[in-house]
């Protein structure tokens, strides 16, 4: 009873009632803040994640510019509904090169975090061509036109050292070879020794099956590299983290 009379003043005093909000608030604070200016990294670092490609970039922007994020999340939750479905939770470490990430807020659509290598280039071109032939009750938009939009990697190495000065790690070599990797990734016959030497495991080949790049294959060339970055029957989180 002691302890509620004395809570009493707090409740009848505004001004008492905000000095110790005001300290709650500051005390529990500290205690969150604090600890981080005492780590080096607060996203743990995992094996195989790397920087995307040029054309993996170029994809990105592009499911950018079309909202894509408005109607799939890049996030699975560590729940069991979630990982059955999906996969294996997302990890920070996987999100730690995406300027803005793409969490998403919402889910219209399937969660896209592990979708690289579940279709095959020939689904993602119907797919994304007409939804409705593929998932009858899609209410997806037709995104046909990408097919027809040729690109040219005439600004790749601007955009990569823009995503290094906010801490991408594209290095000299990697700013310098923008362009030749961006056309040999998406052509199955071109030398790719120097694109795998900077980005393992990029996948080479004419995603969009038909000649010259166009904003399809740079997308499907995201597309097909969401969570394959890491090796999850091999991967063991940090106890310390």
């Amino acid at each position: 009873m002691a302890i509620l009379e004395k809570h009493k003043i707090l409740e009848k005093n505004a001004t008492l009632l905000l000095v110790f909000s005001f300290l709650v608030v500051t005390i529990g604070g500290m205690v969150q803040i604090a600890p981080l200016f005492y780590l080096e990294n607060t996203i743990e670092k995992v094996e195989g994640v790397r920087p995307y490609t040029p054309l993996e970039l170029k994809g990105r922007d592009i499911y950018v510019r079309e909202g894509c994020y408005v109607c799939h999340s890049q996030m699975i939750r560590p729940m069991r509904d979630e990982v059955e479905r999906y996969g294996h939770y997302s990890l920070a470490a996987e999100s730690m090169y995406d300027h803005p990430f793409q969490w998403g807020s919402k889910r219209t659509g399937p969660d896209l975090a592990r979708v690289g290598g579940r279709y095959s280039d020939e689904w993602h071109i119907d797919h994304l061509t007409n939804p409705q032939a593929v998932v009858p009750e899609s209410i997806m938009p037709k995104y046909g036109f990408l097919l027809n939009r040729m690109i040219e990697p005439s600004n790749m190495k601007e955009r990569l050292a823009t995503d290094r000065a906010v801490g991408v790690p594209y290095d000299d070599e990697m700013v310098a070879n923008a362009v030749a990797d961006f056309r040999a990734q998406a052509n199955p016959d071109a030398d790719s020794s120097g694109l795998e030497a900077r980005y393992p495991g990029a996948q080479q080949r004419n995603f969009d099956r038909q000649p010259g790049i166009s904003e399809m294959d740079a997308l499907i060339a995201y597309l097909q590299v969401l969570g394959t970055m890491v090796d999850f029957s091999t991967f063991e989180p940090d106890p310390n983290r």
